[in-house]
Order: C-alpha cells, then structure tokens, then sequence
C-alpha cells in the first residue's frame, strides 16, 4: 500500500477504538449525514467471532497519529460470505480507500485457502453519496447485487395500538426461558430459509453471537394463532442515539403469512417505543426478499427514507505471501 509521507498502516488494537471512532464519524455523516457508531459498536466490531485483529483489520494514520482509514472483515456466521468494511475520512484520505480495500481482498483469498474453499464472497456496502466507491467497487471486480431501504415512521402520531386479527396473540419474549429461546430461534430460522442470502446457525451459535445491542428483550415478541406458534419480533437499541426504537428482525412463518400476524408484531413494538419515549421506529428491508416485505412495512406507516446498494465479487483462494 502506498501512502503519503509521514502516513503509517498498522494492525488496531482495543486502544485504538477512540481513534477509530473519530474516523467511522467523518465517514458515517458523509454518507448518511450523521454518525451511526458508537465505542461499542467498534469494539464488537474488533473482537467478534471469526474476527483476528492482528490479521483482518488495518489502521492508517496521519504524521500526528490521528486515525484517517480503518478497514476491517466480518463473518458473523463463520461460514459463507466475506464482509469488507472500508472507512476513511472523506476530506482527508478517500484516495487509501481503493488500496484498504485491496489489502482486505488479499485476507479474503488467505481466508478461502485456510477453510480449504476454492473461492469466498465478499460483499460490501454502497451509499448514495459514495458515488467514487461504487466506481473503485466496480474496478476492483465488484457487481451491483440488491438494494436495501431504511424505512421509518413517527411515534407521535401514533393511534392507539388496534385488537390484533381474531385468533392472533402477541406475547412478550421470556428471555429467561430457554424453552422460549429456543422457539424463538426456531420461528426465525424457518421464516428466513426462503430468502435467497439465509445463512442458517444453530441455536447456540445464534445465541452466544447476539451483540450486546440486541438484547433488548422486553422489546423482543412472539406470535401465536389459535395457541400455534406463528412469528417473531427481535427489536434493539441501535438507533438510539436517533431517538428511534428499532425492528431487527420480523418473522413470519409461511403458513401464518398475510393474517395480520406481522402487522400485529409490528404495532406492538411500536406501542411499546412510543411509552419509552421515542419519537419514531425504522427497520431495513432487502428488496430481494421474496416475501414483499414493504408492502406489509408501508400499512403500518413507515415510509422509505435512504437507500443502500450491496456490491458483491467472488475471491479466489490463494496463500498471500
């Protein structure tokens, strides 16, 4: 890697995260005009599973030390796809993010060969303001895959929290139950085996990787229709900082689709992030997914506010000397 004068490329560690965070900010409030980390979020991002600091992430700092470029892979399953995260500060250092990007290219191939796989995924995110990135993704092999879209609504208009449909229940998840996480799991597992990106984990993989920001249990819910168990809300808390209550994930098993039950998972947690005090919710949807999510998502008054392109491109295995 090429850099500036003066400029130094090193492995990050724990104490770095300060420093780390300051550059996430300068790239988060170009790209969707506000800072969308926190400390936390670093260090998890740092020491998750699968994640070797001293091997998948680089630091990159300025004749001062100050943080201009972090770039670091995820794998929160272990198995499957490559994530590239690649942040710089947009005034200072956008032309390293081509070459961080390189370098993580290199680790996803080194990565291949030590799982014995031929080639890995690596998919990475794309803003709408990151109009150079999508042309640098585009040089460095990567193809436009799908569009996500946050989507969002006010809590202060909200009505008052309507009977769900004739026979559907909406309970509070028992977090201190495993008999209730287990179901939990089970109900989001088989609900997302239809989406074409599903990477299936077992419960106590599943488990013991919720980040901290998750666990939000009180605002996690299940569904049942006639005493049957039909779906599953999993809030968390990581658009707090935007005042906003926030739906993980929302699932739905096939057999109970489109009778009110996600609709009914959905006002809940609205009801119960508005006597929080929150001013509004959100969620992200994959536009990919085959179920037509946003349909449901619009007849409960969210409404698309930004959107995200996933690029993808396959990495062949080899041994990086």
């Amino acid at each position: 890697m090429t850099l500036p004068a003066g400029w130094t490329a090193r492995r990050p560690t724990l104490d770095d995260v300060p420093a780390i965070l300051t550059v996430v900010h300068a790239a988060d409030t170009f790209a969707v005009g506000y800072p969308d980390f926190d400390a936390e979020d670093v260090r998890d991002a740092l020491t998750a599973p699968f994640v070797d600091m001293t091997r998948d992430s680089w630091l990159v700092t300025d004749p001062d030390g100050a943080a201009v470029g972090w770039a670091i892979l995820s794998n929160p399953t272990g198995v499957g796809r490559e994530f590239v995260e690649v942040y710089v500060d947009p005034e200072r250092a956008e032309e390293l993010r081509a070459a961080l990007l390189a370098r993580l290219l290199d680790r996803v191939a080194e990565r291949a060969a030590e799982r014995g796989l031929p080639d890995l995924t690596a998919r990475t995110a794309v803003f709408a303001p990151e109009t150079r990135w999508a042309a640098e993704l585009a040089e460095a092999g990567f193809t436009r895959l799908k569009r996500y879209v946050r989507m969002t609504r006010s809590l202060a208009d909200l009505p008052a929290e309507p009977a769900p449909p004739p026979g559907v229940t909406i309970r509070p998840l028992r977090a201190d139950d495993e008999a209730d996480l287990r179901l939990f799991h089970r109900i989001f597992d088989t609900a997302f085996r239809d989406t074409p990106d599903y990477e299936p984990v077992e419960f106590d993989p599943w488990r013991s990787q919720l980040p901290s920001y998750a666990k939000i249990w009180d605002e996690w819910f299940l569904a049942e229709v006639d005493g049957a168990p039909a779906g599953a809300l999993q809030s968390s808390d990581q658009a707090l900082d935007q005042d906003l209550g926030w739906v993980r994930t929302l699932s739905v098993l096939p057999a109970y689709r489109r009778r009110g039950v996600g609709a009914a998972l959905l006002r809940r947690a609205f009801a119960v992030y508005a006597a929080k005090g929150r001013t509004g919710a959100g969620l992200g949807v994959d536009l990919a997914n085959p179920t037509t999510p946003v349909t449901l998502y619009r007849s409960v008054g969210l409404v698309e506010t930004r959107w995200t392109d996933m690029y993808e491109r396959s990495v062949p295995a080899r041994i990086v000397g």
